[in-house]
């Protein structure tokens, strides 16, 4: 069964009272009042009993017991219907929470499905700006897709700190297989961010647009509000997929770097070797018409002469960096 996190009927910029989802409907319909309804987990027989008191329409009640892929907003008369997912973040594993939002005239109900940061803090927020609030469920619903898209930017600087930090590792030493799952997996955590963002720049537009009883005009600069953080968020986003995948580049081209250094040297190496074995070969040839064999110093020669070459060819191999 849902718990019923808050329930409270405000008037002129204050809470008047305490309600339980019984008395919605009655407080709704009084003249400069409305309701503002937080759940958390709601079941059906619960959505029903809002649907009967403020007339929800059989759709949107159908929308809020599924699960969506994306955020999105539905009109029904003159009533809103709107999904919208708020980022969790814990050990490493990101995870977003489902929340749905009924905005009409005379009331205001969120559904929350999961455990993600609790609008609590929304309602403490409105109700300590009582101007503000006085304009009544539009502001309300702002404050909660303002309150939607905060959620991204904690999530968003944790992600920007890792990759930083896997960033300065691939600078410093050889990427690892860890690294480079590490990158993969924030890379994706972005994308999955972004995926999720997206839609509420045209949410947030389309607020901007609507002509409804409960939403002034003079509220859409507000809205307008949502829609730049939004952006903003994306380009911050969008930087953050440009680094994690850059770095991944830059590991890989480090990695080959790294290895060519060494077949560089091994190839030196492999040079300096071939000289003495090249030269002990000639001398290795059974033939007998050979006369520097008969040479009193004949040997030192050659040792001589090998010495040499090989440093010559270590010379040469240190002077173009390939040693």
């Amino acid at each position: 069964m849902g718990r019923v996190v808050a329930a409270a009927v405000y008037s002129a910029g204050k809470r008047v009272t305490n309600i339980t989802l019984d008395e919605g409907a009655a407080w709704a319909a009084k003249p400069g009042h409305f309701v503002w309804i937080g759940l958390e987990e709601p079941n059906a027989q619960e959505l029903a009993n809002l649907q009967r008191q403020f007339n929800l329409h059989e759709l949107a009640i159908e929308d809020a017991l599924e699960k969506h892929s994306r955020p999105k907003l539905e009109t029904f008369g003159d009533a809103l219907f709107i999904v919208t997912y708020s980022p969790v973040r814990e050990n490493g594993k990101l995870e977003f929470i489902e929340t749905h939002i009924f905005a009409g005239k005379g009331y205001i109900i969120t559904c929350r499905n999961g455990q993600s940061a609790s609008y609590a803090h929304v309602r403490q927020r409105c109700e300590a700006r009582p101007l503000l609030l006085e304009h009544g469920e539009d502001f309300v619903l702002y404050a909660l897709l303002d309150f939607v898209i905060e959620n991204y930017q904690p999530v968003g600087e944790a992600i920007h700190g890792e990759i930083d930090d896997l960033e300065r590792n691939v600078l410093c030493s050889a990427m690892s297989e860890v690294d480079i799952l590490n990158l993969h997996g924030l890379r994706r955590d972005v994308l999955r961010l972004r995926r999720y963002a997206a839609p509420m720049v045209e949410i947030s537009e389309e607020l901007q647009k609507l002509s409804f009883p409960f939403i002034d005009k003079n509220m859409r600069p507000y809205f307008r509000d949502v829609q730049i953080h939004v952006t903003r968020q994306m380009e911050d986003l969008t930087t953050l997929r440009d680094i994690a995948s850059q770095t991944i580049e830059i590991g890989v081209l480090l990695e080959a770097a790294r290895q060519s250094v060494v077949q560089r040297k091994f190839a030196a190496w492999a040079a300096i070797l071939a000289f003495p074995t090249a030269v002990a070969g000639i001398y290795g040839m059974n033939f007998e018409n050979m006369p520097e064999l008969k040479l009193h110093y004949g040997y030192f020669g050659v040792l001589a002469f090998i010495t040499v070459g090989c440093v010559g060819l270590w010379a040469s191999f240190k002077r173009s960096g390939w040693l």
